[in-house]
């Protein structure tokens, strides 16, 4: 034990500390740019599959925005549902674009309703719902729910598959 922590320490000694910039510049996956800064540029790309219709769900969890009468800050998951028709959302610019609202006044209402037309402007979907999640204030949770329906679209009816148990009650046939 004694040989190894001997071993150790000296390998600690021959290791000469980096600055900071050095350690900084050996971190591959930041790249060479200062890190993005908020935008409310929604970037879009082709929808791979324009023909079907399918559910693009994302979870939100660290949205943040200002009360517009205390300044004091709000806290909300907000919960994305759309069917793309010929776009889609990048993400990053959607991550960029939700950060955008951290230092702005809004009630919940409006910020939602703002963010869901915002979507809708980018990538005219078939269908979307924002769903925003906003934590307790003054005893109160307050979730708003904001939808759009591309005019003339209809939802196909749900397909209602038999539900199959999981695979533990395969040791407990009867």
């Amino acid at each position: 034990m004694t040989k190894s922590r001997k071993k150790d320490s000296t390998s600690r000694k021959s290791a000469k500390p980096l600055s900071n910039k050095a350690a900084t510049a050996k971190l591959t996956k930041l790249g060479d740019k200062p890190t993005a800064q908020p935008d409310k540029t929604l970037e879009v790309f082709p929808n791979p599959q324009p023909k079907r219709d399918f559910v693009i769900h994302m979870q939100i969890p660290e949205f943040t925005c200002l009360c517009p009468k205390t300044g004091q800050p709000d806290f909300a998951t907000l919960y994305l549902d759309y069917i793309p028709d010929q776009h889609c959302v990048e993400l990053k610019s959607l991550k960029l674009y939700i950060w955008s609202f951290r230092d702005e006044g809004k009630f919940h209402e409006a910020v939602t309703n703002e963010i869901l037309d915002d979507i809708v402007t980018a990538i005219s979907p078939r269908f979307a719902r924002l769903t925003a999640k906003f934590w307790v204030r003054g005893g109160i949770f307050t979730t708003v729910v904001a939808e759009h329906r591309a005019r003339g679209w209809k939802p196909l009816p749900p397909v209602d598959l038999a539900r199959f148990a999981d695979e533990s009650s395969v040791t407990e046939r009867g």
